[in-house]
């Protein structure tokens, strides 16, 4: 089942869509201006250009998850600290030790969410772009237009006949436009494989030679190692007829999943653990997802079209090399160094709102300073009841073992009724 649709999206993507596409027509008339008409080529360089149009976000963002595995044993140790305590004054102290942490390495708790938050639009358009490349991709519309125009020019029923193609062949028409439409009618064509291509002429003779001409080229753009992008895996590997049949289009599932989960692993390899991070929850999601997300671009590689799938695959191959480098990097990078940027960079954020330059570093070492104090004052003091408390029995006890021998002396009286004390209370 095909999912294209040439209306292009609207909302906040819109603009973010619009530009890459943009970005993806250049590529194809660069690509063009070589003598190479190919999809498949331009979504890998597309994919690459993309990723290093946003590799300045994707080191912030690597940044900040190196810089939370420095602070993390801290933050266990304070969570381990207060672990089981529910009351207010306890969370709150939790709390303030918590963000005193943040603020001594320069940074906040949602630090390293901008990043993704920035980015989650322009991921969601380039799918859209992926998906849609005849509505962002003028120079390849052009070629199904040529079809159209002629198709539509003989005067007949096009959209009864083409809807009774549909049926005949198993093509779903629900989610593409209105075939009265040119947009309609290029989403249809979009869909539709050499073969059905070959029967499309039988049905318009009078523009066959233009049906045959165009399918030609569009077979050679849209074929990529012999797999048609507009395609599903799973629509190759069980074609509707029935059967299976064995094609190079089960690699792209299998290696989209291989590839993001070694893209995953060299993520978290360069990322140093402590002792408490099985018990961390955060720990415990992020390596659930690492398993799971490389489950789900199987499943979606198989069920999505081909074009996704190259895209997909791509995308981790480019990250598995990006995150080689910024592995490099972050190992051979000074962490000190690295801290001490960090809180310049926050503390000239301070003083454009009028607080002392140190203000941040200041603030977070007196209030751990403070916390630590009151901690271990609360402590000494405990222990030091403790301490009087058992002198105390222990001074008692003494003094009732070490009493007068004479049996009529209170305190051989007091030892007496303290031993059957301790007798019936046994």
């Amino acid at each position: 089942m095909e999912f294209l649709v040439l209306t292009k999206v609207g909302g906040i993507l819109g603009p973010f869509a619009t530009v890459l596409g943009v970005i993806m027509d250049w590529l194809f008339k660069l690509t063009s201006s070589f003598g190479i008409q190919n999809i498949g080529l331009c979504i890998i360089l597309f994919t690459l250009v993309t990723k290093l149009l946003m590799f300045p976000l994707t080191l912030k963002q690597q940044r900040s998850s190196k810089l939370m595995s420095v602070m993390q044993p801290e933050i266990s140790a304070v969570q381990a600290k207060y672990k089981g305590k529910t009351d207010q004054e306890s969370m709150r102290r939790q709390n303030v030790e918590v963000q005193a942490i943040y603020e001594k390495y320069g940074t906040s708790m949602t630090g390293g969410c901008l990043q993704l938050v920035i980015q989650m639009p322009i991921l969601f358009a380039l799918y859209q772009v992926i998906y849609h490349i005849p509505a962002y991709v003028q120079s390849v519309k052009a070629v199904f237009e040529n079809v159209v125009v002629k198709i539509t020019s003989l005067g007949m029923d096009h959209v009864g006949i083409l809807n009774q193609f549909a049926s005949e062949n198993k093509i779903n028409t629900s989610r593409i436009g209105d075939l009265a439409t040119s947009d309609g009618m290029v989403d249809f064509l979009y869909q539709l494989n050499p073969s059905q291509w070959k029967a499309l002429e039988g049905l318009f003779p009078n523009v066959q030679d233009v049906i045959s001409q165009s399918a030609s080229q569009i077979e050679h753009m849209n074929s990529f190692l012999g797999i048609n992008l507009a395609s599903t895996p799973s629509s190759v590997i069980f074609p509707p007829g029935g059967g299976f049949q064995l094609s190079f289009a089960l690699l792209i599932p299998i290696l989209a999943g291989l590839s993001q989960w070694f893209s995953a692993k060299l993520m978290t390899a360069n990322q140093p653990q402590n002792e408490n991070n099985e018990n961390n929850a955060m720990a415990q999601s992020m390596k659930s997802m690492n398993t799971v997300m490389p489950l789900m671009s199987v499943f979606f590689c198989f069920t999505f079209a081909s074009g996704i799938g190259i895209y997909w695959i791509a995308s981790s191959v480019f990250q598995i090399i990006q995150q080689l480098a910024v592995n490099s990097y972050f190992n051979k990078i000074d962490m000190d160094e690295m801290i001490r940027k960090n809180m310049e960079k926050a503390n000239a954020k301070r003083a454009k709102k009028g607080l002392p330059p140190q203000q941040v570093s200041q603030n977070a070492t007196a209030t751990l300073k403070n916390l630590q104090a009151a901690n271990e004052k609360a402590e000494s003091e405990k222990n030091a009841r403790k301490e009087k408390a058992k002198e105390q029995a222990q001074a008692s006890k003494d003094y009732y073992d070490s009493g007068s021998s004479d049996p009529n002396s209170i305190s051989a009286k007091a030892r007496m009724v303290q031993k059957y004390n301790d007798k019936n209370s046994k």
